[in-house]
């Protein structure tokens, strides 16, 4: 919960509502008829995690002691992951 940015409203709803969509959106792969709506839905999810990317940068509590170089090294493999799941289109 720390993770989220302070600016987004309902922390403990979102991060439910993250992970049940990551769920759907895995399950949602395994069938050829919603494929392409799954990959296009976690490109977009992986697009709104930059934003708790950047705010772990921005801030130290949200960091959690980890690393900086990894917390910078996770900006871009997002973009690969983005990429990645583009390639399966």
């Amino acid at each position: 919960m720390r993770i989220m940015p302070k600016y987004l409203p309902n922390h403990k709803f979102l991060v439910l509502l993250s992970g049940i969509s990551e769920i759907v959106l895995g399950i949602a792969l395994c069938f050829n008829s919603s494929r392409a709506f799954a990959i296009y839905g976690i490109i977009a999810m992986l697009a709104v995690f930059l934003l708790v990317h950047v705010y772990m940068l921005s801030s130290e509590k949200a960091g959690a002691g980890i690393p900086q170089w990894i917390l910078i090294l996770r900006i871009p493999l997002q973009f690969a992951l983005m990429a990645w799941a583009w390639l399966y289109l």
